[in-house]
C-alpha cells in the first residue's frame, strides 16, 4: 500500500471547490471495473468533480468543472461504498488529485475496503492507496516523482505517436509497474491493430480494453 501525507504542501494547490471534510462528487455507483490490472472485479467507483488536465477525447468532460457538482462529506461517500457491500472503492475523475484525498482513504481503510485511484499524476499524491493506476496525459505533464508510486500504468492511444510516448514514460517505472496500452474509445477500430503489433513485439506490455463499454454498463 502506498502511504502518502502531503496534506500540507497540497493545501495551497488543492482545488477550492473542496471544503473541510467534503468532495465535489458527479456520480458513484456500483459497477465491474472495466480497465486494466482490475478489470472483471466489482467496485465501487466515485467520480470526483474538477480536472484541469483537458484531454480533447475525455469521455466525460462535465466532470471538468468541480464547482458544478455537489459537496459530499466523506461520512456521507463512505456511507455509500460500505452500503455497496464491495471490497475496492476506486476513486477517479475528472483529476482526483486536485483534492485533499487523506481523509477519505482513511475513512474507506477504516472500513475495510482497498482504496483504487485513477489519475494523470498532474498533481501531488496524497492518501493512503492500495492501488494506483497511473495515466499520463500529454495534455498536461505528470510530476516527476510520480513514477515511483504508480502500480499501473495506462496510456490511452488516440493517436499512433502515443505508443512510442508511452515508451517514454515506461522507462521511467519500477520493473514490476504493470504497463497498459488502450485505444481510446472512438479511434479503436484504428488504433487497436497497433496496439496489438506493438505488444507482439514488446511483451512487457499488455492491452486495456473499456469492456465496460462493450458490456454496456457504468
Amino acid at each position: 500500500m502506498q502511504l502518502v501525507d502531503q496534506d500540507i504542501e497540497n493545501a495551497g494547490r488543492e482545488s477550492t471547490a473542496s471544503v473541510e471534510g467534503s468532495l465535489p462528487v458527479m456520480e458513484h455507483f456500483p459497477t465491474v471495473q472495466g480497465e486494466g490490472a482490475y478489470t472483471g472485479h466489482a467496485a465501487y467507483f466515485v467520480r470526483l468533480g474538477g480536472c484541469d488536465v483537458g484531454c480533447v477525447w475525455c469521455d466525460v468532460k462535465e466532470s471538468w468543472d468541480a464547482a458544478a457538482h455537489p459537496q459530499h462529506s466523506i461520512a456521507e461517500i463512505v456511507g455509500w461504498v460500505q452500503a455497496s457491500g464491495l471490497g475496492i472503492a476506486v476513486i477517479t475523475g475528472g483529476e482526483p488529485l486536485m483534492h485533499r484525498l487523506g481523509p477519505l482513504t482513511d475513512a474507506l481503510h477504516a472500513i475495510g475496503v482497498r482504496t483504487h485511484i485513477e489519475t494523470s499524476g498532474a498533481h501531488p499524491l496524497s492518501g493512503a492507496w492500495d492501488w494506483i493506476t497511473f495515466s499520463p496525459k500529454k495534455f498536461k505533464a505528470p510530476l516527476e516523482d510520480f513514477y515511483q508510486h504508480a502500480n499501473e500504468l495506462k496510456v490511452v492511444v488516440y493517436h499512433k505517436s502515443d505508443i512510442a510516448w508511452a515508451e517514454g514514460h515506461a522507462a521511467k517505472l519500477s520493473e514490476d509497474c504493470l504497463r497498459y496500452l488502450q485505444p481510446e474509445w472512438d479511434k479503436r477500430a484504428e488504433m487497436s491493430p497497433l496496439i496489438f503489433q506493438h505488444i507482439l513485439a514488446k511483451p512487457s506490455w499488455r492491452v486495456s480494453l473499456q469492456t465496460h463499454k462493450y458490456l454496456g454498463i457504468p
